[in-house]
């Protein structure tokens, strides 16, 4: 493993890379190269419709240099921190009492569907595991597949004892194979009035590079101080991610800020997700190699097919709580689809659902998975001991 990472390879899932010690300097030309190579792929990605291209961007610029011959730069961990801690603003923003309480009534059935939903994801993503050759570990077969937070689980990987390399690349394939095949059952299986066109459903989940207010970078920075604050007093794991998280959505449920900065003030600033984005995937990208980015190809092809099924499982999940609580079957299916949120939002739209249940339920999983990561990582780092 390279300098800076205290976990060994062979705790996140892989054999260790037989090659020297990498002494990543930080020079100002390797880093303009990986910024370089980040820009132009953020572009095509965006421009090609891809899900997350400013994520995916960065990954590949991180990653090229990585398993080139270049000396690879390692990303500041006060960087690393803060790219977190934005995620996590920019995520309990998304809260809020309307929300919230758009499905008191069935709380039960859909928190029981939500549970069941994590559960399978886990359970089918231990079949990674069956590739012993690769050496797996249960800590990164869970993550990789555990439905919902792509972006915050591949940020807190590394921490949750999981490798981030294979996380994000499993997670992301998630994301674009519902975001390719969602629209398509919604017409063929659900009878949804949406066309079949995936290039409009992919771009709604780009980032909108829009203006920057006054009450939404306040209301940023006071989640961030007193987020970041709390996770330097609280030991928690993964906590520059979720105390942040956790400050954000209490704001935006109460409203508390609102008198201060005045209305609009959780609307998370999009030029700032990018740079959360950005990080991450700069993050995540530079620490692959030849020899772990070969690994990760030969796990594709059962990744693919255990991502099928999960779907499908999330599938009857929702068909049986759209029968039991009175809702059609789309909503259902969407409400439980795992993952790729705002693509999610946008066929409901057009397809005449109920939005608000659907963006429920979906964030109601959202904050599970990233409550329970750090829960589940503890009890593998138990069970190995």
């Amino acid at each position: 493993m390279r300098q800076g990472v205290t976990v060994p390879d062979d705790d996140l899932g892989f054999d260790p890379p037989p090659h020297s010690p990498d002494p990543r300097p930080r020079g100002v030309r390797t880093w303009l190269v990986v910024l370089l190579v980040a820009v132009v792929s953020t572009a095509v990605l965006a421009v090609l419709g891809a899900p997350s291209p400013v994520l995916f961007g960065a990954l590949l610029g991180g990653l090229l240099v990585g398993i080139s011959r270049m000396a690879t730069p390692e990303l500041p961990r006060p960087v690393s921190v803060f790219g977190q801690a934005l995620l996590g603003v920019s995520t309990g923003a998304v809260i809020d009492p309307e929300t919230l309480g758009d499905f008191v009534d069935h709380a039960g059935p859909v928190v029981l569907s939500v549970l069941l939903t994590i559960a399978a994801s886990i359970l089918l993503g231990q079949l990674l595991r069956l590739q012993r050759k690769h050496r797996v570990t249960p800590a990164t077969a869970t993550f990789s597949f555990i439905a919902g937070g792509a972006s915050g689980v591949t940020a807190v990987a590394d921490e949750l004892g999981a490798d981030d390399r294979v996380v994000a690349v499993v997670q992301y394939l998630r994301v674009l194979i519902i975001l390719v095949g969602m629209p398509v059952m919604a017409v063929v299986a659900f009878g949804a009035p949406v066309g079949s066109d995936t290039q409009s459903v992919a771009e709604s989940t780009g980032l909108l590079f829009g203006e920057i207010t006054w009450p939404a970078l306040g209301f940023t920075v006071i989640c961030l101080l007193l987020g970041l604050l709390l996770a330097r007093i609280v030991s928690v794991p993964a906590g520059n991610l979720l105390l942040p998280l956790s400050v954000a959505a209490v704001f935006a449920v109460t409203g508390a800020l609102d008198p201060l900065l005045g209305p609009g003030a959780t609307e998370f600033p999009a030029p700032l997700e990018a740079v959360a984005f950005a990080i991450i995937g700069l993050q995540v990208g530079l620490r692959f190699t030849r020899e772990s980015l070969r690994s990760v190809a030969r796990l594709l092809p059962m990744s693919t097919a255990i991502i099928l099924v999960i779907i499908a499982v999330s599938a009857g999940i929702g068909i049986v709580l759209a029968d039991v609580i009175g809702i059609s079957r789309l909503d259902g299916y969407l409400a439980t689809t795992p993952g790729g949120l705002y693509a999610v939002l946008l066929t409901a739209d057009l397809a005449g659902g109920d939005v608000t249940f659907v963006l429920a339920v979906q964030v109601l999983r959202l904050f599970l998975v990233l409550a329970l990561a750090p829960v589940i990582a503890a009890y593998y780092r138990r069970r190995k001991a």
